[in-house]
């Protein structure tokens, strides 16, 4: 019935549900904590003028334990994208046709069966066609049902009331300062970049270095502002002294700094913004034609998802350092009207999944025809599920059990992990062995976990998921998947095979 009311089903035991009941924490969470914004990189370098605010602070070679766990690593870049307000699995990637649909809702999904998948060409047309290069895990499941705990869990890939979930950073800080060595010379673009994801999980405890450089791409097909800051109004000669003034002044405190590494590293981000300004890459990168934008958007209108797509794609192509791009889309928060039966104008499946749809679409096509999809690992998620019922109001609720889709980066397209029952309630196969190519992994079927994405994530890119850092501010190790070296999460290996 429309209106029945779903309840979670009981969840089988698994060793990280064990633990988490065992040994729960109890800390505030705090991810306010400072990092460095595009805004204020470039307000630097564009005013040549010197400051207090020391951003970040340098590490020590950390003391590091691993347990040389053997990673894929077929990916040199991955692009994480968040789908805000937990978009509905059994409506995109997981579709169920039930009778509780409205019949003319049914007709606008135009349920198509490709290959045994059963795809919603209403919503998805575009990505319907890239099936073979898509990887689809059905069973997954959240660990909480609150949106700021579950998008930052899936962000960090820990709980983040546990004891150092408030200096977790986010993946993308992980991957960063694991790929700081493989930086090249002249690179001067940040290794995190985040696109439209203001309110994103940042650094944690690492040095700012490794913060994500958020920019915003609007609606529309206006690309040519590219990243405000990197002229100085008094053009380019003017800046180029006043730069140069500013060493001669005070380059003894800069440079072997009696202060510090602190101030060597505030140094290291003048140094940085200059290289962006005034530079041909960073342009070509940060903006884009119209007919580009039209390309990645809707009926030939741009969208900020979309744009956000095709900036992520001209970065990676432009080789200048980056690794790991985050893009927020949402909100996909439908708990009333969710096919706009009453709104067709308002946000739901029919008008949020069209744009997701052609920025994603046209991100693996460009991809591709960079040479750069086999080596860049897309990974879209929500921070949990949707009811399989139908709300009183037209929507679905919060619900543990998701979906998630991945691309490139190397693992088998037209993969399917895990099956639910014909409501999307419960899973009826978990499709996958936590213990393939983890030995300290127990073989036993269980959900996959925002901590296993996590897991996959580093595995693709050579990182090695085990590792724990002992430079964290409590000194208590910080592991970059929690419990990893004692085998509870794993990569997601049956997604190469």
């Amino acid at each position: 019935m429309p209106d029945e009311i779903y309840q979670p089903p009981k969840y089988s035991e698994d060793a990280a549900e064990k633990f988490a009941r065992k040994y729960p924490h109890h800390h505030n969470t705090f991810f306010n904590r400072p990092d460095f914004t595009r805004r204020g990189f470039f307000q630097l370098a564009a005013a040549g003028l010197t400051g207090s605010y020391l951003f970040g602070q340098s590490a020590a070679s950390p003391v590091v334990v691993t347990q040389n766990a053997t990673t894929k690593n077929t990916a040199k870049n991955c692009i994480f994208i968040l789908l805000t307000g937990a978009i509905s699995p059994r409506d995109s990637w997981n579709l169920k046709v039930t009778s509780d649909l409205n019949a003319s809702v049914v007709s606008r999904m135009q349920p198509t069966m490709f290959n045994g998948v059963n795809w919603p060409v209403g919503i998805f047309p575009k990505l319907g066609q890239h099936l073979s290069d898509i990887a689809i895990i059905r069973s997954m499941s959240a660990w909480a049902l609150v949106h700021s705990l579950a998008q930052t869990w899936a962000q960090i890939g820990r709980n983040p009331a546990a004891a150092l979930g408030n200096i977790a950073p986010n993946i993308g800080s992980v991957v960063a300062i694991e790929k700081d060595k493989e930086r090249k010379p002249g690179q001067v673009f940040p290794a995190f970049v985040a696109l439209n994801s203001g309110g994103g999980i940042g650094n944690g405890y690492f040095p700012a270095t490794y913060a994500p450089f958020r920019l915003n791409q609007p609606n529309g097909t206006n690309g040519t502002a590219g990243i405000p800051g990197t002229t100085n109004q008094n053009g380019q000669n003017v800046f180029n002294t006043m730069f140069s003034r500013l060493h001669q002044i005070d380059d003894p405190l800069r440079a072997s700094s009696p202060y510090g590494q602190p101030l060597q590293d505030y140094d290291a981000f003048y140094s940085a913004a200059k290289d962006m300004m005034y530079n041909q890459a960073v342009t070509q990168a940060f903006t884009f034609t119209a007919a580009d934008s039209q390309r990645y958007g809707v009926n030939n209108t741009g969208t900020s998802c979309g744009n956000a797509c095709l900036v992520a794609k001209q970065i990676l192509a432009a080789d200048q350092g980056t690794r790991f791009l985050q893009i927020s889309f949402g909100s996909w928060d439908m708990h009333q009207d969710i096919y706009g039966l009453q709104n067709p104008n308002g946000s739901n499946m029919f008008t949020m999944g069209p744009q997701l749809d052609a920025g994603v679409a046209a991100l693996i096509d460009d991809l591709k025809a960079a040479g750069l999809f086999d080596s860049t690992l897309i990974v879209m998620v929500g921070e949990f599920g949707r009811t399989p019922g139908i709300s009183a109001a037209g929507g679905r609720d919060h619900y543990l059990l998701l979906s998630s889709m991945l691309a490139g980066g190397g693992i088998t397209g037209g993969k399917i992990i895990g099956a639910t029952n014909a409501d999307n309630s419960s899973v009826t196969d978990y499709g996958w062995d936590p213990s393939n190519g983890n030995p300290l992994a127990a073989k036993t079927a269980r959900y996959v976990r925002p901590e296993d994405l996590e897991s996959t994530i580093y595995s693709a890119m050579g990182i090695d998921w085990t590792t724990i850092r002992y430079d964290d501010p409590f000194k208590r190790g910080f592991e970059y998947v929690p419990f990893a070296s004692q085998g509870t999460y794993s990569p997601v290996h049956d997604l190469w095979s």
